[in-house]
């Protein structure tokens, strides 16, 4: 069955894009529907006001990164630490992937299909 449901990872949700101007409670509010997991967007240490959009929350970290740059492409065979990375080198921020409830981090070597079925 792993076979098969990687196979599937490849296939599902290659369109969940985020995009700069999106604000951070939307980009999280899809990607749970889509990954059936909580993304959340931290500045430094504490978890970043929702109502900001990644291009804002960008403006407030020190990293200088381009928040002009198009839509982030995310998919169920990416491995969740590869996800995260992409978030802080295309937008500068720091995200954490979780369990749905948002209680549990989800490991960094497995990927997001394989957290959104609950194998960790």
């Amino acid at each position: 069955m792993g076979l098969l449901n990687n196979i599937k990872d490849k296939f599902k949700n290659a369109e969940f894009t985020v995009a700069p101007q999106k604000k951070l409670k939307t980009i999280s509010a899809d990607f749970l529907k889509a990954f059936d997991l909580s993304l959340v967007f931290y500045k430094g240490v504490t978890i970043a006001d929702a109502e900001l959009t990644l291009a804002a929350l960008n403006k407030k970290t020190t990293k200088e990164v381009k928040s002009t740059a198009g839509g982030l492409k995310i998919k169920a065979s990416m491995k969740v630490g590869d996800v995260e990375k992409l978030f802080d080198s295309n937008f500068g921020v720091t995200v954490q992937i979780k369990d749905k409830a948002g209680k549990k981090l989800v490991p960094n070597e497995i990927t997001i299909g394989q957290a959104a079925r609950g194998e960790y």
